[in-house]
């Protein structure tokens, strides 16, 4: 059977998308850590199926570069909204799509031409000061278990060595965590590197990261402002921004199509 698929990039993050609104396509675990595996398969961070919604737009079921079923993606969602586009699946209303991933309502919006603005979940479990590896970790969950360590020098960061060591620490994070590792470059901006579950090594940004980041620097009065910019590895800009009480976020950046491709299955 060949299989079409479209690689996207959401500032960094790349992603294998395939429309499966017919649910004729079954990809298992092996399958799907052989397509994103780099220089052997077509390589991504994550793959995702655009599946059909009883009650949205579509379903979007997510898997990490591991193959295994993912949590929220934030850059896969905003990619998962410009591709659905792409390929003609209306949207909810004008520009504004609603999707369902892991059960959970989203809102997402293409605002210009490659650019998606996607409306994240409330934050919870915000956790800080907690001593793990010699570093001062604070926590959050954006859709996505996230530590936040902050640093003066970014570019030097152990990212992912020391990212690997606190991910694995389930005494802290029982189903372990992405790593994010935070320099603050401005009043409203700053710089990130994430070490990423499921991906198992440093990506090229990541949004529930970039939300985490900026709602913890916001919330620990490092930064001012709802409105946080966010550099990422790759050297593209993300924005957070959110209400007061930080109940309403969104993310918005860039969501572009890379190429198309098909292969055998």
């Amino acid at each position: 059977m060949e299989i079409t698929f479209s690689k996207l990039s959401g500032a960094g993050n790349d992603f294998i998308i395939i429309d499966n609104m017919d649910r004729s396509i079954r990809l298992g675990t092996e399958r799907i850590r052989e397509l994103c595996t780099r220089r052997t398969g077509i390589g991504a961070d994550g793959l995702i199926l655009i599946e059909p919604s009883e009650t949205y737009a579509f379903s979007m079921n997510y898997h990490n570069s591991d193959g295994l079923p993912g949590s929220m993606c934030g850059n896969g969602g905003r990619c998962a909204v410009y591709f659905s586009m792409s390929v003609g699946i209306p949207a909810s209303d004008g520009n504004h799509y609603v999707f369902e991933a892991n059960g959970n309502r989203y809102d997402a919006w293409v605002t210009a031409p490659e650019t998606v603005k996607l409306r994240m979940l409330s934050p919870r479990d915000f956790r800080s000061g907690m001593d793990i590896e010699g570093f001062s970790c604070h926590s959050v969950d954006t859709g996505s278990p996230h530590a936040v360590i902050y640093t003066d020098d970014l570019e030097h960061a152990d990212v992912t060595g020391k990212g690997r060591a606190i991910r694995h620490r389930t005494d802290f994070f029982p189903g372990g965590t992405n790593v994010n590792f935070i320099e603050v470059t401005s009043p409203d901006s700053i710089s990130v590197r994430t070490f990423e579950r499921g991906v198992e090594d440093e990506t090229l940004a990541c949004g529930t990261g970039a939300v985490a980041s900026a709602l913890m620097s916001r919330r620990l009065g490092r930064v001012n402002g709802t409105a946080i910019r966010v550099r990422v590895r790759s050297g593209e800009l993300l924005e957070v921004s959110f209400s007061e009480d930080m109940q309403e976020v969104f993310l918005c950046g860039p969501a572009k199509i890379v190429y198309k491709g098909s292969f055998e299955n």
